[in-house]
């Protein structure tokens, strides 16, 4: 299992999911992403996604249920650096995602995030 790096800046949080990303590297992410809004109080997620060319449905709970968590701890989430065969994908295995904003890269995120 690969440990991802959950880094803080100023009010967000930055994850980059490596391109190795399995199922159990996910639910220990999600435990790590949490603790780390708790302990400070972050209000922003920006998870990078640019290194993944295929998903499959329980990685996209997996960011769906960041999203979910992080909402009710008051915090956003904005996934970034989606290739389109990823979007085709998980609008093929019918996914949704109503907590999540998508952006192209991590400063359209970051502005997002800001309100710019």
């Amino acid at each position: 299992m690969a440990h991802v790096p959950v880094l803080r800046q100023r009010d967000n949080l930055f994850v980059t999911l490596p391109e190795d990303f399995d199922d159990d590297t996910a639910r220990q992410l999600l435990s790590d992403i949490l603790e780390r809004i708790g302990q400070t109080g972050s209000k922003g997620i920006v998870v990078d996604i640019s290194a993944l060319e295929i998903v499959d449905s329980f990685l996209g709970r997996i960011v769906a249920d960041i999203a979910n968590c992080a909402s009710v701890l008051d915090a956003e989430t904005v996934v970034c650096g989606m290739r389109p065969a990823v979007a085709i994908t998980l609008v093929e295995l019918g996914m949704e995602f109503p907590k999540v904003a998508f952006s192209m890269d991590i400063e359209d995120a970051l502005d997002m995030l800001s309100g710019a």
